[in-house]
């Protein structure tokens, strides 16, 4: 119930976003021809074609709101900015697309950019400002729930930010029950957080509670041990119409956060989300590799060839590439290519395994820049185009490494369910270069696996942006 009141206040807020800025298209375009000869917008001008690309940039725009959905209410400044940054962005993309195909010189640039100044100003606003407006009118007064709390007191904690969010669709805390006795004082004892404070009952109260406060919502926070007793809760709710929801402790039982998923009529948990495991979006990612890895390797990777080689006969003679045995999907060894950044030394499995550092005496000078520039990576693209490697994925690190790696973290293996990258999520927030510290290794594990339970084709097409934006403008942590 909860859940589609939020969804009904996202598509609400989406179609009230939509409209406002399809007005202020159109009053804008009106108000310019009229009144402002800066700025010259010929009154043939067909602006219905990019209407529409406005239109779908904010539609794209919209995946970005339901992402967001869970604190739509409670947006902060920076969330605004950020989801008012990328629907812009796609509606510029789309706007100007359309006016470098068709070639169109009659479109102002100057209208066109100053129209999605102000739209991004006033998509800041409304989002800030419309979803809590429209939850206080869809769910106000009239459409208020009390609701009840069933389980031990010391589960009512960490309760509070959620319900900080629940209390705008509606849901107004009117009690808690307790499994064990709450205390002999009379008036029993209060379940107190810093914004909300709930009176404790036993649960013999429960069907008098739910008359006398005329609860419409029961929250059970965990299952009872006896079947008997939360068959008495649903014969409850059900005999006075009340909603029940039931909180599972799998995640708390386990240690871990769980995914629920439904197969064949059977419900299970899992830890972990995997789309890639879905042959069409394996699909699109192999598209996208494909399409950003072929033009590379036609066009960039035969001069760069041609310039390391003849540097690196000057500063450390040797063989052009590095080329060593890595862990791909499912474990699978493969040889990933590099262009050679260290001088040639003998064969030394311990030498070999060690991480380069800040001040490796290992690596010659071209080398240095290659490496920090993130040019080294460039003839992984043919491991791409092979198949054997991904655009974006988990990034391999040398066998050594890797059984070093397992024995300090134990979810480290999870990141072989999918294809290495070339870059990744944890290398496009600037985790690159030597680990140090278990803590940095085990964020790089925990961004890998975020990357492969949240996969989108969107968040492939933002860590290869971010990425090649580290190929002018390096993170301290390249070396």
């Amino acid at each position: 119930m909860l859940t589609n009141r939020y969804r009904g206040l996202v598509r609400i807020h989406g179609v009230a976003v939509i409209l406002a800025v399809a007005v202020f298209f159109w009053v804008y375009a009106g108000f310019i021809m009229a009144y402002v000869p800066v700025v010259r917008l010929s009154r043939e001008v067909n602006l219905l074609p990019y209407f529409l690309c406005v239109v779908i940039g904010l539609l794209v725009g919209g995946s970005r709101i339901r992402a967001s959905e869970a604190r739509l209410t409670r947006l902060g400044g920076t969330e605004a900015a950020r989801l008012a940054t990328t629907q812009v962005a796609l509606m510029a993309l789309a706007v100007f697309t359309m006016m470098f195909a068709t070639q169109d010189h009659s479109i102002s640039r100057l209208f066109l950019g100053t129209f999605l100044v102000f739209s991004w100003a006033g998509l800041f606003w409304l989002h800030r400002a419309l979803p809590r407006l429209l939850a206080g009118y869809f769910y106000g007064e009239a459409e208020r729930m009390p609701t009840l709390f069933v389980g031990r007191t010391e589960s009512l904690t960490g309760l509070e930010e959620w319900l900080s969010h629940r209390t705008d669709l509606g849901v107004q805390p009117a009690g808690f029950v307790a499994w064990e006795n709450p205390g002999q004082r009379e008036g029993g004892t209060r379940a107190q957080t810093s914004r909300f404070d709930l009176q404790v009952s036993p649960f013999a109260d429960l069907p008098r509670l739910l008359d006398e406060k005329g609860i419409g919502q029961v929250i059970l926070l965990e299952l009872p041990a006896d079947r008997g007793v939360a068959r008495q809760i649903i014969a409850h709710c059900q005999a006075r119409g009340c909603r029940l929801l039931i909180q599972h402790q799998v995640d708390e039982i386990l240690g871990h956060p769980v995914v629920s998923v439904d197969e064949g009529g059977r419900h299970f948990f899992t830890l972990h989300q995997e789309p890639l495991e879905e042959p069409l979006n394996r699909a699109v990612k192999r598209t996208f590799d494909i399409a950003v890895a072929l033009p590379v390797v036609i066009f960039i990777l035969p001069w760069l060839v041609v310039v390391v080689w003849l540097i690196q006969r000057r500063q450390a003679p040797g063989p052009l590439f590095h080329t060593r045995a890595r862990s791909g999907e499912r474990r699978v060894q493969f040889d990933m290519l590099k262009f050679r950044s260290m001088t040639v030394t003998l064969a030394d499995e311990t030498t070999e395994g060690r991480q380069a550092s800040a001040d490796d005496r290992r690596i010659y000078p071209l080398g240095r820049f290659l490496r920090r520039h993130s040019l080294d990576e460039f003839p992984q693209f043919w491991n791409v185009l092979t198949g054997e490697m991904s655009i974006v994925g988990p990034r391999p690190v040398m066998p050594l490494l890797d059984l070093e790696f397992e024995r300090h973290v134990r979810a480290y293996r999870s990141k072989h369910w999918v294809k290495p990258g070339i870059t990744g999520l944890a290398q496009s927030r600037g985790f690159r270069g030597e680990i140090k510290t278990p803590e940095q290794l085990e964020e790089r594990i925990r961004l890998d696996l975020y990357y492969i339970a949240h996969w989108s084709i969107w968040l492939d097409i933002q860590i290869t942006l971010k990425t090649l934006a580290q190929v002018f403008v390096p993170p301290e942590s390249a070396y």
